[in-house]
């Protein structure tokens, strides 16, 4: 099967340039000008962005949380993924207390294994690291998990105390593999959602008031202080704040290797999008939303390279049934929200449109620096002979509006609902295969791959 992309303007985190690229066995064998050739598929991108598939780092398919599940499998999460122009998912695998961390990574294979359509790899969540576990580690790098994800929120579910962190860093820096940090302090945190339930204040707002700035920030300085101790680097997730933010960008003017992703909905949405009824369940997502000035400090950083990465933590919830489990307290309702599908549009839109990011730093956040972050570039997250062809094709002209009515994550609501958006993932190649054409997905569920990753953090 060849493919031939022609008169489309090429930009990777580095290029800017028009060109025509021939695909053959998956990769791209081959970037001229005006080639002419024979194959089997012609796709014409003249005065459209040629730019590399998205690379979404965080993503919950299928998550047991809160006494339910995330609403999105790996076949509609994968599929969502792709219209919205994302070619490849790191999905979080879980080791519950107690458990094997081999048995963690197996039972995500299982439920990926037959349903994505796009590729993907997975991080660990650990729960319990105790020094016997490293071979366990060790062997999972050696079969392309080479992240870990560590809590210091969710007291009871998920959060690790600082000798299990420091553990668990210091084991996986010894083989270029990478902890990343859910910074809060779940502690206190957890005493201050027990304070406003005694005073009865139970509706969702509640639940961004419970979790303050400071409770990130001082989560924040503690990993990047027990990544400093184990000498290792660290990459702290879903960063929402200028006080947290304010933790890296001084941590890396020291020189220590402290990276940090953000997500849309701490750039485009703020806390005052709770309101005073339950329709702002919606919005329950961990961290919360935050204060409107905290998103200029974000753009800032994201420009500056304080902030490297834009993933999502997309996990949805519908709110019937779902969401409605916290409907008389805000504790119950499941954290999480859809997100996966808009990231590359919400991006251009609001990145290169409104807060002048270059485009190479759009592909740069969307797609090349996870790429590389997280050991799997140049193969995924450029355009460049010999890297798979993961190829996006945007129509920087086309506007458009999200609705629930237009968009395919399995999950009941539109968290942008009504927004306005120029900018239109058109044509999505995937390792060569055509899964996004006018408008449906034209591969079969399963088609996607495991992706084996290398050593992490090669920026």
């Amino acid at each position: 099967m060849k493919t031939l992309i022609k008169n489309g303007r090429i930009v990777t985190a580095v290029d800017d340039y028009t060109a025509d690229i021939l695909i053959e066995d998956e990769q791209i064998s081959l970037i001229g000008k005006k080639l002419e050739m024979e194959a089997n598929k012609v796709i014409d991108a003249s005065g459209k962005l040629v730019i590399p598939g998205g690379i979404d780092p965080h993503t919950h398919m299928e998550l047991p949380f809160g006494g339910t599940e995330s609403s999105d499998d790996f076949f509609t999460g994968t599929r969502a993924a792709a219209f919205g122009g994302t070619t490849t998912i790191i999905d979080f695998a879980v080791q519950n207390k107690g458990e094997s961390m081999l048995l963690g990574a197996d039972k995500w294979h299982q439920k990926a294994q037959g349903k994505a359509v796009i590729d993907y790899g997975f991080h660990l969540i650990t729960t319990d690291f105790e020094d016997k576990n490293k071979s366990e580690m060790f062997q999972l790098i050696d079969e392309g998990i080479t992240s870990f994800k560590l809590f210091m929120a969710y007291p009871g579910v998920f959060l690790s105390d600082d000798a299990t962190i420091f553990r668990a860093m210091s084991a996986a820096g010894e083989r270029g593999g990478l902890v990343c940090m859910h910074a809060e302090n779940g502690i206190v945190i957890n005493e201050i959602i027990k304070r406003f339930k005694a005073q009865g204040r139970l509706a969702p707002k509640y639940h961004a008031l419970t979790r303050p700035t400071i409770a990130e920030a001082e989560g924040v300085h503690r990993a990047i202080a027990l990544a400093e101790m184990a000498e290792t680097p660290v990459y702290i997730v879903h960063l929402s704040c200028s006080d947290a933010l304010n933790q890296v960008r001084q941590a890396r003017d020291r020189g220590i290797p402290a990276f940090a992703e953000t997500c849309p909905q701490y750039l485009f949405l703020s806390i005052d999008d709770y309101g005073e009824t339950f329709e702002g369940a919606k919005y329950v997502m961990t961290p919360p939303l935050r204060e409107k000035h905290n998103h200029a400090d974000l753009w800032k950083g994201l420009k500056m390279d304080d902030l490297q990465v834009i993933s999502t933590d997309h996990c949805p919830f519908c709110m019937k049934e779902q969401k409605e489990l916290g409907k008389d307290d805000f504790s119950l309702i499941p954290n999480g929200a859809p997100g996966v599908e808009y990231r590359m549009e919400l991006i251009y839109n609001g990145g290169v449109l409104e807060n002048n990011i270059s485009l190479n730093r759009f592909v740069e956040l969307t797609s090349t620096a996870a790429a590389k972050m997280f050991g799997m570039f140049p193969k995924k997250g450029t355009i460049a002979v010999g890297s798979d062809a993961d190829i996006v094709i945007f129509d920087t002209e086309k506007e458009h509006v999200f609705t629930l009515e237009n968009q395919h994550m399995n999950v009941d609501y539109c968290t942008y609902e009504g927004k306005k958006i120029k900018g239109k993932v058109e044509t999505v190649l995937s390792r060569g295969r055509v899964v996004i054409e006018n408008g449906k997905c034209l591969v079969e569920k399963g088609s996607g791959q495991f992706v084996k990753r290398g050593e992490c953090v090669k920026i």
